[in-house]
């Protein structure tokens, strides 16, 4: 028979890595989980993520995997996903207004989302909620009520939106309603505990405001860092193009690690991977003593290795082996059929060939000398394809052309 986990060693687990910038607050908030952990019952706990984009990135990964720790010590856990947040847009670590998006367009981003937050949850277990199911229903006298717990002085203390003003940049009224909907789900859900980045303090503390307006008991925040994607320096985001997607094949999650900078790899060892203290430990002490490519291997094998096991994990090393160290070009790459005589816009191949999410990014990777044809830079936006030609993106992505339709050589 297992043994059942004390409170403190619960404890213990449950609050390592979190991170609030207040000594005080995370006090206040270790103390309160506490109290709750003594209660002996499975604790309501949930993480939100509002479905901007298709893919869940491995940024998203970090409050999953605490939540996943609350789901592994016997408490009730949900992913909420944010179909209705959404619409208004989070802006909590943003120094501009996001682009609105409409209803379809989350509900086609949210198709995969359960699919892909179950890599890490337990999906047997979890319970999978649409904020749209309460806050699509509430009346604006209702929506009048929830502003009123707050002042606009609370809002203007944050310090994106204070550069924000600082600067004269608007600050549109539907981007202060995104607390107070985060706020609700807390509600709506009678939360415990709510598991967010240290970006959105300023949201879960507005649940616990609310919840108390409702005459219920505030929830716990439980706020993880920020993972920095694999430029070095920003969030990791989709926006950015920084990110490592939990749906990125093996071989490329293995190669996109590989690209993260070396004073990196104990964040992410921390952040994103299963690897127990002891591991970690070694990994920090190794990366003080060594080179760090081998610990960056170790990294890269881990990641892929938690989302499609050991097999996929090692042949994905031996094709960046292959690839990048011997300066191979990989066995198989993906090929994009061309007509002769037609010239190509390249930013247009790269969407449609999955290698960029969209022009734009398409046309920065253009002006930052990230493409070569068949091994030489190029930044043209147009090109006459050439039967054969293999274009490389940065240092994980490739296609090769096959023109069709071609005229046979000259007698």
């Amino acid at each position: 028979m297992t043994r059942r986990a004390t409170v403190e060693e619960q404890l213990a687990v449950l609050m390592r890595g979190t991170q609030y910038g207040d000594p005080s607050l995370r006090a206040t908030m270790e103390d309160e989980l506490r109290e709750r952990l003594r209660e002996g019952r499975p604790l309501r706990v949930y993480v939100g993520i509002d479905p901007t984009a298709t893919v869940i990135t491995l940024g998203h990964t970090v409050p999953l995997r605490k939540l996943r720790q609350f789901q592994e010590m016997g408490h009730h856990c949900v992913f909420l996903i944010g179909n209705f947040t959404g619409l208004a847009g989070d802006t909590s670590d943003k120094l501009r207004a996001r682009a609105l998006l409409d209803p379809e367009t989350l509900e086609r981003n949210a198709a995969t989302y359960t699919e892909q937050a179950v890599r890490i949850l337990d999906p047997q277990i979890t319970e999978v909620r649409r904020n749209a199911e309460w806050l699509s229903k509430l009346s604006f006298a209702e929506v009048i009520r929830l502003a009123s717990q707050f002042t606009i002085s609370q809002f203007l203390e944050r310090e994106t939106w204070r550069a924000r003003v600082e600067r004269r940049d608007p600050i549109y009224v539907h981007e202060l309603f995104y607390p107070l909907m985060q706020g609700y789900d807390a509600v709506a859900l009678r939360a415990d505990v709510q598991i967010g980045g240290s970006e959105q303090l300023f949201n879960l503390m507005a649940g616990r405001t609310l919840q108390r307006a409702h005459g219920q008991r505030p929830q716990v925040c439980v706020t993880m860092p920020i993972l920095i994607g694999t430029d070095g320096h920003l969030r990791m985001s989709k926006t950015t193009g920084n990110y490592i997607a939990v749906t990125d094949p093996p071989a490329e999650m293995y190669g996109k690690v590989m690209s993260v900078p070396d004073h990196l790899i104990l964040h992410y060892y921390e952040l994103v991977t299963s690897a127990g203290q002891q591991e970690i430990d070694a990994a920090r002490a190794g990366l003080a003593a060594e080179n760090p490519m081998g610990w960056k291997k170790r990294l890269a094998y881990r990641i892929t290795c938690d989302f499609y096991g050991a097999e996929a994990a090692l042949e994905a090393q031996a094709e960046f082996e292959r690839t990048f160290q011997a300066r191979e070009l990989p066995e198989e790459m993906p090929e994009v059929a061309l007509e002769a005589g037609q010239p190509v816009d390249l930013p247009r191949l790269l969407v449609a060939a999955g290698i960029a999410a969209s022009r734009k990014e398409a046309q920065r990777l253009l002006e930052q000398g990230a493409l070569e044809l068949d091994g030489a830079p190029f930044r043209e936006r147009e090109w006459q394809p050439i039967d054969g030609a293999v274009i490389k993106v940065g240092k994980r992505r490739w296609l090769r052309v096959r023109v069709t339709n071609q005229s046979p050589p000259a007698r």
